[in-house]
């Protein structure tokens, strides 16, 4: 059987990606070949800071047959960045080579080469300037998709938040019936297709316990006659549900997914829960983009202290699919 390769976009230069990649493959046998976009300047000169060894196989973008690839190597696509030391500190500085990081990957997307795609982390801070929420809404602008939703899997329990990376007083603006069915019909549509099953979503109130103060409750006026509409169209999804309850023992093993308001309504309690032991995927996309659950983590670069479990179960999640 030939496994569509799986590309790897490493993403911020001065982060603990490669570190976590390494650990990945000095200890785990992948069957899809892994094909890196990043600057060989810098992988080199990580490898050394970290004490790691493996050839590696230069490619040209234009010409890559993938079913003569394999791991034995690091399939590499270099992406010139100018770097002297193994580790700098973040700046805007990596933004271009960033840029151009996605963009080849872009084109092997489009070009059919695969349908897989994992990203490092970046720092939204300086990559994103605010133009975009993050890389969701990044990759999004670039296939001129409106429909998305971000989604922390796990095969025991996912989260998935209707509003991603704004500040709380944004928030209410965001609820309303369109926000709520949109994500509900990319989860469902993501569980059939690539897990197998029709999900059980619960949907999270807003307010603490469902109740509000004001004139408005946005969870009786919005969230609970949208859950009644979906109900009705067949849809397996309830609530609302009181976010400090939801995700009990008792209450989360009856859902395969919980459908929260705003970002960490519900990232907080699955990060508590499972730690690295998840990934975040995007939803909505013409191929199936998928990143390890965490950022640079600026405090560990060069440490080699950090856990590659997330993007072990990245690269695990997608050699599963076609």
């Amino acid at each position: 059987m030939n496994y569509k390769p799986i590309i790897l976009v490493a993403g911020e230069p001065n982060s603990i990606f490669f570190e976590i990649l390494f650990k990945v493959l000095k200890t785990k046998k992948i069957k899809s070949p892994l094909v890196l976009i990043a600057s060989y300047k810098i992988l080199s000169l990580q490898m050394k800071k970290l004490n790691f060894k493996k050839k590696v196989n230069h490619l040209n973008l234009r010409n890559i047959d993938y079913y003569k690839l394999n791991n034995n190597s690091i399939n590499l696509i270099n992406v010139n960045y100018n770097q002297k030391k193994a580790f700098e500190k973040i700046s805007d500085k990596s933004n271009i080579y960033i840029k151009k990081c996605f963009e080849t990957a872009i084109v092997l997307i489009k070009s059919n080469f695969s349908n897989k795609l994992i990203n490092g982390p970046i720092s939204k801070k300086n990559f994103l300037k605010n133009k975009f929420l993050g890389i969701t809404e990044f990759l999004a602008k670039k296939f001129k998709k409106e429909k998305i939703a971000m989604l922390i899997y796990n095969r025991r329990l996912s989260v998935s938040p209707v509003t991603t990376h704004l500040p709380l007083k944004s928030v209410p603006k965001k609820i309303n019936k369109k926000s709520i069915t949109e994500k509900v019909l990319l989860i469902d549509d993501f569980y059939k297709t690539f897990i197998g099953f029709k999900p059980k979503i619960a949907v999270t109130g807003l307010n603490p316990h469902c109740e509000s103060i004001s004139n408005i409750n946005e969870d009786e006026k919005i969230i609970k006659p949208t859950i009644q509409n979906l109900i009705k169209r067949n849809f397996k999804v309830s609530g609302p549900y009181a976010a400090d309850t939801v995700f009990l023992k008792k209450n989360r093993k009856k859902f395969d997914v919980i459908l929260g308001m705003y970002h960490d309504q519900v990232l907080t309690p699955i990060k508590t829960l499972f730690e690295y032991d998840a990934i975040n995927i995007t939803l909505g996309l013409p191929f199936l983009r998928v990143s390890p659950d965490h950022g640079p983590n600026e405090k560990m670069i060069g440490k080699n202290l950090s856990n590659s479990l997330s993007l072990y179960k990245a690269i695990s999640f997608l050699e599963r699919i076609k």
